[in-house]
C-alpha cells in the first residue's frame, strides 16, 4: 500500500482529488477521514496542511506526496520531486505599496518584509547582496504594509486582484510554482512498484487533456494535403469509404491550434469533421 499525502482543502486539494480520479483512484469512505484508503488501486490517502507534507514524506509519514512546489522549496526537507503536475501555478513575488516609485532591488534594502516564505525569501536576499528586516506572518500577508506592520510583502501571486484590492503592486518574481509530487528517498522496491503504475496513470490523463479526436471525410486526391495539416501521434488513421474516391481521416490534435487547423481542413476539402474529446492517451 503506497500513502500519498494530499492537502486537506483549497484549489490545491480539489485538483488533486481530480487527478486522482480521472486516474482510477476512488476512496472507500463517504466522509473524508484523516486516512483514507482507495477501494480501487493500493494507495490511502493521508490529509495533512500543505505546509506540513514536506517533513511527512521526508520522515516516511508518507511515502509521496502531492503539495505546491513552493512549500517543498521553502521547508527544504529531504525528499525529492519525481513528477510536475502542472496544475495550481502561481508565483511568488515581491509586492509594496502602489504608489511607491519602484526602480530596482536596491529599494528593498534595509525595509520591512512580511511573508510565509522566510527561507526562500532570504535566499534570494542573500543571492542579491540585499538586507532587509524579514517578517514572518503565517496569513494575510498582504494587509501587512496598509497597517504599517512593513514595507513590503513577499506572497504567492495567482491572479493578482488581491494585491489591487490592497492597494499593492507586483515588481519582482522570485519564483514560479506548481503541484508537484514528491517521494521518500527509500522506497521499497513494492511501493516503487505501485508508486510507477500511478505516474503511468497520471502521464495518461495528462496527455489526453489538451487534445481532441478527430474525424472526417475527403476525396482521396486531397489526402496528401490533409497529412500535411494532420501529423497526429505517428500519422493519421485513413480509411476507405464506400463512396469511390472517398476516405475517412482519424487523428489526435492539439487544442490551442484547433480553430486553425479547423479552417485548414476545410480548405483543403475535409467535409463531415467530427470532433471527440479524449479520457485517456496510451502511448
Amino acid at each position: 500500500m503506497l500513502r500519498i499525502a494530499v492537502q486537506t482543502k483549497g484549489r490545491l486539494f480539489e485538483e488533486t482529488m481530480e487527478l486522482l480520479k480521472e486516474a482510477g483512484i476512488k476512496l472507500s469512505a463517504g466522509k473524508r477521514s484523516l486516512l483514507v484508503p482507495s477501494k480501487t488501486f493500493p494507495v490511502e490517502l493521508l490529509f495533512l496542511r500543505d505546509d506540513d507534507i514536506p517533513q511527512a514524506v521526508a520522515d516516511g509519514v508518507a511515502d509521496v506526496g502531492i503539495v505546491g512546489e513552493n512549500e517543498y522549496v521553502e521547508k527544504k526537507q529531504n525528499a525529492q520531486i519525481i513528477k510536475r503536475l502542472g496544475f495550481s501555478k502561481c508565483r511568488l513575488s515581491l509586492a509594496i505599496p502602489r504608489e511607491v516609485d519602484y526602480q530596482n532591488l536596491n529599494w528593498f534594502a534595509g525595509k520591512k518584509i512580511a511573508t510565509s516564505y522566510p527561507e526562500i525569501l532570504s535566499d534570494f536576499l542573500k543571492k542579491n547582496a540585499i538586507k532587509a528586516d524579514i517578517h514572518v506572518i503565517s496569513g494575510s500577508v498582504e494587509i501587512a504594509p496598509g497597517i504599517g506592520l512593513a514595507d513590503a510583502i513577499f506572497d504567492i501571486v495567482s491572479s493578482g486582484s488581491t494585491l489591487v484590492s490592497n492597494h499593492l503592486k507586483e515588481v519582482e518574481t522570485i519564483m514560479q510554482s506548481e503541484a508537484v509530487l514528491i517521494s521518500n528517498n527509500h522506497l521499497k522496491k513494492e511501493k516503487t512498484e505501485i508508486l510507477e503504475e500511478l505516474i503511468f496513470r497520471i502521464d495518461s490523463v495528462q496527455k489526453a487533456e489538451d487534445k481532441k479526436y478527430i474525424l472526417l471525410n475527403a476525396p482521396n486526391d486531397k489526402l496528401e494535403e490533409i497529412f500535411e495539416i494532420l501529423p497526429g501521434m505517428k500519422s493519421p488513421t485513413v480509411l476507405p469509404l464506400a463512396q469511390e474516391g472517398w476516405s475517412s481521416i482519424h487523428s489526435v490534435i492539439s487544442e490551442k491550434k484547433f480553430w486553425e487547423i479547423i479552417g485548414k481542413l476545410r480548405n483543403a476539402g475535409a467535409e463531415g469533421i467530427l470532433v471527440i474529446p479524449i479520457e485517456k492517451m496510451i502511448l
